[in-house]
């Protein structure tokens, strides 16, 4: 008995410090900078915020601003919300009684009471804050320790590969794929990544000439560093480089801003082609992922260091962005769709249509949770 407890007790310990700690280290930080986008912009356009919250469910700790906003920690770490004054719900869906009560005044400082473009706004900065934190989080990486790169030769080329059919050699250099400069193996290996299926013309150094080559990467299914399955775009070429072979450039601010720029647009276009991928059923959609999924991924990635867990955080806020804004009810997208619609209309919705509009997101949310935690079970179980 005392050795299953103690069996139970490092187990717990293990999921908590290997899990649970990384993976509420990037939530934290991803949830607050997108809070904080919509609080930002709402206070600029003198809308009152009545709750900043990390988490949802009961408060466990927090204190009031000089504004009169409540700063609290949530017992629910899975999130987080603003709320404005003039708001039913953490959802932000108006409270039509409270609304019809207010002065002029306190319309005018209550978010339903602001015109269109102010709302669309204040909704808006949770996903750009969102993008913008990842940009921060690459400059400062490639700030502080420089771009890594390895040269993109081809050292060997797998027969009957999509490499083998398009021609390339041993000892071809790739220089430029669909005229964009390519300046490591690794910047190959992530857009060969993202093209399975897709025609792509590489430049290729070969000996003193150079040469044109057309390659279509074939779409397999491979494992990470970690074990996980993932289906991406193959060339069928493989690198054989050394750790003496592999460089790292030091990059002046500028620089590391805009290569900051580059990976935040790789990575929401790679992200964006995912999910075009799954909607058309080229890809399949077990790969759609939830919390356990994160919080497992999070641990592993953690094991290579704070370097890696930070870049990490930046990834999975283009994401959490990216999700906010899809046309759906309840999320940041589907509120710019309501004020879309408004705009062009000229008068809101009605309240009738709004609520509607909100318990169908709420639903499609709520399924796709359900979907995505299913998933998150089947790969564990088949880990």
């Amino acid at each position: 008995m005392t050795e299953l407890f103690t069996h139970s007790f490092h187990t717990l310990g293990h999921f908590v410090v290997g899990y649970a700690v990384p993976f509420l280290f990037v939530l934290t930080i991803v949830v607050f900078f997108h809070e904080l986008g919509h609080f930002l912009v709402a206070r600029w356009a003198g809308v009152k915020v009545l709750t900043f919250s990390l988490g949802f469910g009961p408060e466990l700790v927090g204190f009031n601003d000089r504004h009169g906003t409540r700063w609290k920690l949530s017992a629910i770490p899975l999130g987080g919300y603003v709320k404005f004054f003039g708001d039913d719900s953490e959802a932000s869906t108006p409270a039509a009684d409270a609304l019809e009560r207010m002065t002029d005044d306190e319309r005018a400082r209550s978010f339903h009471g602001q015109r269109v473009g102010p709302r669309a706004a204040i909704v808006a900065a949770g996903p750009i804050a969102n993008f913008l934190l990842a940009i921060v989080i690459f400059a400062a990486l490639f700030a502080f320790f420089g771009k890594p790169s390895t040269s993109a030769q081809v050292d060997s080329v797998q027969p009957g590969s999509a490499a083998a059919a398009a021609g390339f050699q041993p000892g071809d250099v790739v220089t430029a794929i669909n005229g964009s400069a390519i300046d490591s193996f690794t910047d190959m290996q992530r857009i060969v990544s993202i093209s399975a299926g897709e025609k792509l013309v590489f430049t290729v150094k070969r000996g003193g000439a150079t040469v044109s080559l057309d390659a279509t990467p074939e779409l397999r299914e491979m494992k990470d560093p970690f074990g996980n399955p993932q289906r991406i775009g193959v060339l069928g070429i493989t690198r054989a480089s050394s750790p003496t072979e592999a460089t790292t450039t030091p990059v002046d601010p500028l620089t590391a801003v805009w290569l900051g720029v580059k990976e935040t647009w790789f990575v929401m276009h790679r992200t964006v082609a995912g999910i075009a991928g799954i909607l058309s059923g080229s890809a399949s959609a077990d790969q759609v992922g939830g919390p356990i999924r994160i919080a497992q991924m999070s641990g592993q990635v953690a094991t290579l260091g704070l370097y890696a867990l930070i870049q990490w955080s930046a990834i999975i806020s283009i994401s959490i962005g990216l999700l906010n804004l899809f046309p759906v009810p309840l999320l940041d997208g589907g509120h710019l769709l309501f004020y879309a619609i408004e705009a062009v209309r000229g008068r809101k919705l009605s309240d009738r249509a709004q609520e509607m509009g909100f318990r169908v997101g709420l639903a499609l949310v709520l399924t796709l949770m359900v979907f995505a935690t299913y998933n998150d079970f089947l790969h564990l179980f088949r880990s």
